[in-house]
């Protein structure tokens, strides 16, 4: 630990690497460009190398200083990261959850205000994101995850298990023959979903029309593909085409009317969501009561499913 430059001396060239330079560092941070400099020279004199050079009238770090920034960069990060989690612990009436994007947007989220009205007091901390949260990273409380995604650990319990419909915009169909028949979605415009290395995408159109005995050899799959379903969700509603979407994500949007599902014939994922909790999850008063309202709401999912296309 002796042997490390100042700390000072570290914060403002992670400053100038970011921004490119030492003027735009010093309005940044407020100070001279002098002290900039001073503070520079100090770094590369602590480490015995020269971390930058003259490029006209600006500087550009070196090959050695553009390694060094990455490094320093990411000590800086973390230490923004021990903060965070340092001030969520200090406040016990916090709860973090933590699901796929569009789960947590088309799913999840809507229906946690109705939780949250019954308690107040609870700051409710909700985080998107595909990868697993890391056991060195931010306390999360509860995570929704998919299929053989789920930890070892005990602490999980299968919500749901999730169907596709196909569903478009009202505007889609205006005009035209009404669909009673799967080949006839065929003439319009297909949104496909595709998650990706990281997962065992939901079932393609090629899968759905097979389901339906549809044969469609020169079906193009892969024309239309976004990685979130949200996004392919968003592009149906904006009249861009039919979608295979997850009927828990489409559903409000199509008793709102935003969208339409012509043929109520689902088709089921390969896994179900399970929700995941930490070991210090029921240790907070509002844990457990958490955990049944969740619960509840994947079987009313899981009810619902079951009942499409009955």
């Amino acid at each position: 630990m002796d042997n490390l430059p100042p700390l000072r001396a570290l914060q403002i060239f992670n400053i100038v690497g970011r921004c490119g330079g030492i003027a735009e560092a010093a309005r940044r941070l407020g100070i001279s460009t002098g002290a900039v400099s001073q503070q520079m020279k100090l770094l590369e004199e602590s480490l015995g190398i020269t971390l930058t050079v003259k490029d006209g009238k600006r500087i550009r770090l070196t090959t050695v200083g553009e390694r060094y920034h990455r490094n320093c960069a990411a000590a800086f990060e973390s230490l923004q990261v021990g903060r965070a989690e340092v001030e969520l612990a200090k406040n016990t009436s916090n709860m973090r959850v933590s699901a796929f994007p569009s789960l947590m947007s088309k799913w999840l989220a809507p229906q946690l205000f109705d939780w949250q009205d019954r308690y107040p007091e609870i700051d409710l901390f909700l985080e998107a994101r595909h990868a697993e949260p890391s056991t060195g990273g931010y306390d999360i409380d509860f995570r929704i995850t998919y299929g053989d995604r789920i930890p070892d650990s005990g602490n999980a319990i299968e919500l749901f298990r999730d169907c596709i419909v196909p569903v478009c915009s009202p505007e889609l169909l205006k005009g035209r023959e009404p669909i009673i028949r799967a080949e006839q979605i065929l003439d319009y415009p297909l949104l496909s979903v595709d998650w990706l290395p990281s997962f065992a995408s939901p079932p393609s159109w090629h899968d759905w029309f097979a389901a339906q005995e549809v044969d469609c050899p020169q079906l193009r799959d892969g024309h239309r593909v976004f990685s979130l379903s949200s996004m392919a969700i968003q592009a149906a509603i904006e009249n861009r085409g039919f979608v295979l979407a997850q009927y828990s994500m489409v559903r409000a949007d199509i008793e709102a009317g935003y969208l339409l599902m012509p043929l109520a014939r689902p088709l089921f994922l390969l896994s179900s969501y399970y929700l995941v909790w930490s070991s210090s999850a029921f240790d907070k008063a509002w844990g457990r009561d958490f955990h049944r309202w969740l619960v509840a709401r994947g079987k009313d999912q899981h009810d619902l499913n079951q009942r499409l296309g009955v």
